[in-house]
């Protein structure tokens, strides 16, 4: 369920006037809310904005509930206003698209190559990495990619820091004569 827009009002009302000048209104709205809801559901993209156009249609209907002559043709009142507010909001999008002959490409980045080699070099490195025996696999990833120090990679793989030392020397050694890392270098 929605929060009240103002929060000061709601707290400072009396348990008495909880309810507001319209106690047939809040009972309306806890009886059907459920039913309105799943209208609203059906009318937008998703769960929060028919939360929020329910909740913009109830005010429309707030507003003008002295002006109803017949309370019993509530839900349609507020399907219609449903239905005109998801109208007007369709009408006020603005559109960011416009037709023309060329395609704008982004402007490059200095110091970023571009992101298709850039993946290719992180799909290479994937490849090369795991090639590598598992043990010296994770000393790398730990240290390189998880960022440990020596000492924490020796402490979560539960070895001394020196293995952790010639493990990842040994691997970075594999990495650097990886035939397919040398072509992107």
């Amino acid at each position: 369920m929605t929060t009240p827009v103002c929060t000061s009002a709601s707290t400072a009302a009396a348990p008495a006037t909880r309810n507001g000048p319209y106690p047939s209104f809040s009972s309306y709205v806890r009886a059907r809310r459920p039913v309105l809801l799943r209208t609203a559901r059906t009318l937008t993209a998703n769960a929060s904005d028919a939360e929020d156009l329910l909740q913009t249609a109830l005010t429309k209907t707030y507003v003008a509930w002295e002006r109803i002559e017949d309370h019993r043709a509530l839900d349609g009142y507020v399907r219609r206003a449903l239905v005109n507010t998801r109208t007007s909001q369709w009408r006020k999008r603005k559109v960011d698209e416009f037709a023309t002959d060329e395609l704008p490409e982004p402007e490059p980045v200095p110091g970023e190559g571009d992101p298709a080699e850039q993946q290719a070099l992180h799909d290479a490195m994937w490849r090369a990495i795991m090639k590598l025996p598992a043990r010296q696999r994770a000393m790398v990833v730990l240290r390189y990619y998880e960022d440990l120090s020596e000492a924490q990679t020796a402490e979560v793989l539960g070895v001394s820091i020196g293995t952790v030392k010639s493990a990842v020397s040994r691997a970075l050694g594999k990495l650097r004569d990886d035939p397919e890392l040398g072509l992107v270098r």
